[in-house]
């Protein structure tokens, strides 16, 4: 089934109320919300490439190299407390019509759009789906004639790129209140509204946690290691990290670390998701990707043999976010903003958490921990300290390094 907007209204129906239900939504919002997870399967399933008992799914997000395929969508969260957070029912209403440039694919996100547009009678979405870096460079041509008013952004790099050449807005403060100052630009001028974790994911069968260096650097040297590493040289979330890596310890030192995995048989992938499931079927022992992937196998495959283990104050360790931001084009600055402000609603959040397997970004929000995996939170995690997260767009001398060491990107 091709991404496209046909499941959306069903898909998101209990995510809330209309606003002239808003006295009801209170009495009934804990009944609902503990079945968010089971209403967004239902309207998702088919469009996501859930094959039941074999757990395998093909991604449909297409936005590589910026941004990463939702893969294994989830199923339902029994049990799941009523988020904390500010709900949709307290924001100000959305009203008018929005452009919106989307880095995130609309298998992902279309069915969010849907219901706002269906909370909000008056209000209009009219998304534009491409990759991320793709968007910012259109707007950068479009220049003062852009058409857009909101940037939906799969990662913080290609947030700072645009902000970088001055095309976005100051964020209002009580849109930035509600998130951690780490995960959003120190200027006001973007902020994270789902985040991912670099990890190392490891086949239990093959390896223990003990087993699993909490330094990036050390992979290389470690002989158990030989012919059992996986990684995503072309994907966006892996050069995110080279890129930290090179900002944080020099070209010559990640060049090092290349030119090392390389010579320690280090297996090609796709995609991160393709990692996860190698890892899983016990084809790979250990990988590079984002903590989601190996959640979508365990919440489709409980009993698989995969399980997280993370670095520590390295790039192997870094906590990248999508996020949004007001572009200097926008044609009512209020309604960007406060679109933006639903996207860390509770419902919004609670949704993330939910079916992409993302951390949210408030307070109140847990994520979502399928099969015998112990995630830790977001103040349990060790990203390295010493970096913003905005110096992430800085990926063409990224590449170049990693032609330079005999990658073809």
């Amino acid at each position: 089934m091709t991404d496209d907007d046909s499941g959306r209204p069903t898909a998101l129906s209990g995510l809330g109320y209309p606003k002239s239900n808003m006295n009801d939504r209170s009495s009934t919002r804990r009944r609902y919300l503990a079945g968010v997870g089971a209403a967004v399967a239902a309207g998702l399933a088919g469009c996501n490439g859930l094959t039941g008992d074999s757990g395998t799914a093909t991604p449909t997000e297409t936005d590589t190299p910026d941004g990463d395929p939702p893969g294994q969508i989830g199923s339902g969260r029994d049990g799941r407390d009523a988020p904390g957070g500010t709900p949709v029912a307290e924001l100000p209403d959305l009203s008018g019509e929005l452009n919106v440039y989307s880095g995130r694919g609309e298998a992902l996100v279309g069915p969010l759009f849907g219901f706002l547009e269906d909370t909000y009678p008056d209000f209009t979405i009219t998304p534009r789906y491409d990759g991320s870096t793709d968007l910012v460079n259109r707007i950068l041509t479009e220049g003062d004639n852009a058409a857009a008013d909101v940037f939906y952004a799969v990662n913080a790099g290609a947030l700072g790129a645009l902000a970088a050449e001055g095309r976005t807005q100051t964020l209002a403060d009580e849109v930035r209140e509600p998130v951690p100052e780490a995960y959003q630009d120190s200027d006001g001028r973007w902020i994270g509204t789902s985040g991912r974790a670099r990890t190392v994911p490891y086949n239990t069968e093959q390896f223990s946690e003990s087993d699993v260096p909490d330094d990036i650097f050390a992979f290389p040297e470690e002989a158990r290691f030989e012919g059992q590493m996986g990684w995503t040289p072309t994907y966006g979330s892996f050069q995110a990290f080279v890129t930290a890596m090179r900002i944080l310890n020099g070209s010559e030192e990640t060049r090092g670390w290349l030119e090392g995995m390389q010579a320690a048989n280090v297996q090609q992938y796709g995609d991160e998701f393709a990692i996860a499931q190698a890892i899983a079927d016990g084809e790979i022992g250990a990988g590079f990707a984002n903590h989601y992937y190996t959640l979508r196998v365990l919440d489709a495959r409980p009993n698989a043999p995969i399980d997280l283990a993370f670095t520590e104050g390295d790039a192997g360790a870094i906590f990248n976010v999508a996020g949004g931001a007001v572009v200097d084009t926008a044609s009512d600055e209020s309604l960007a903003s406060n679109f933006i402000r639903h996207l860390l609603s509770a419902e919004a959040q609670e949704y993330f958490a939910t079916t992409t397997f993302e951390y949210p970004m408030i307070p109140g929000v847990e994520p979502v921990q399928p099969g015998s995996i112990d995630l830790p939170t977001i103040d349990e995690l060790n990203p390295p300290t010493d970096i913003d997260l905005s110096q992430l767009a800085d990926l063409g001398p990224t590449l170049e390094l990693m032609r330079e060491a005999g990658l073809n990107v």
